[in-house]
């Protein structure tokens, strides 16, 4: 009885060159689009101001959410770097296997975050050339200006996705000792930290928003129509300012970092099913 013959097993860039030049193009799709957006009017002063008083109230509640966020990320860094160097997963015992789930951690931690603050960015700028257009142009207008704002946002959650887990990848299989297709198998373990880092921010990004939005929703209401008898959505109540500010931070930038998380969670779900699928048919085809 024969002998099943080995497979060629193919360079691990080989395998996400792909995914890379797809990321890329995205990153070339995003600032396409940002050039025509750019083109749209953004209105009159008073619609300038409303919008860039929403946009940095925006920016300031991410800055800061992030800043006690990072430490949250410190802390967990060094945890996963004590905990797999000191008991490495693979069969080699490799020390490096801390600092690879670490770097893996950060690395997601960073572009949910990065896709969470693009988001935000690009929705507050369209929002207001949005409201122009639909203004002074019509529906229709306003409909591509709007669509043209989102779909930024899509590629840039899409290809900082492709573009970084698959960059990993390729970074998770340098320097392993073992064979090439048990390296590939690592390598998908150790993006497991990459999920974690993205999924982390995206929980704390979507409920500290959510948290802040309906909390200025419910002191507009309160103090501003009860009280004050301001009507709703009236720009004299600051609280509708800090209400807008929470529903860019909680619908758009958590939106973006849940999207970003999803996707990537998606990926390595499949990707480690096939990987043990495929790692076990080897070795019960002796391979």
């Amino acid at each position: 009885m024969g002998t099943w013959p080995n497979p060629p097993t193919a360079h691990p860039i080989e395998l996400v060159s792909l995914s890379l030049v797809a990321g890329g193009l995205a990153g070339l799709m995003v600032f396409w689009l940002l050039r025509k957006l750019k083109e749209a009017p953004r209105g009159s002063d008073e619609m300038n101001k409303l919008s860039d008083l929403i946009a940095s109230g925006a920016r300031s509640f991410l800055k800061t959410e992030y800043f006690y966020l990072s430490f949250f990320v410190a802390v967990f860094f060094a945890f996963l770097v004590a905990l797999y160097s000191a008991d490495p997963p693979t069969a080699a015992n490799d020390r490096l296997d801390g600092i690879r789930m670490g770097g893996c951690f950060l690395a997601g931690a960073g572009l949910s975050a990065l896709a969470g603050w693009g988001g935000m960015a690009v929705a507050t700028d369209a929002n207001v050339r949005t409201t122009q257009a639909a203004d002074k142009e019509g529906l229709a207008k306003a409909l591509r200006v709007a669509f043209t704002g989102g779909a930024v946002m899509g590629f840039t959650v899409v290809g900082l996705g492709l573009f970084g887990l698959s960059l990993f990848f390729y970074l998770m299989t340098i320097n392993r000792s073992e064979d090439e297709r048990l390296a590939l198998v690592y390598a998908m373990d150790s993006l497991a930290g990459f999920g974690f880092g993205a999924s982390s921010i995206a929980l704390f990004a979507r409920v500290a928003g959510g948290i802040y939005t309906k909390a200025a929703d419910v002191g507009a209401d309160l103090v501003g129509k009860v009280e004050m008898d301001i009507p709703e959505d009236d720009p004299r109540n600051p609280a509708v300012i800090a209400d807008n500010v929470g529903d860019n931070v909680f619908r758009i930038a958590g939106t973006a970092t849940v999207s970003f998380t999803a996707r990537i969670v998606f990926f390595l779900c499949n990707s480690m099913v096939c990987t043990y699928c495929f790692s076990f048919l080897t070795s019960s085809l002796g391979w």
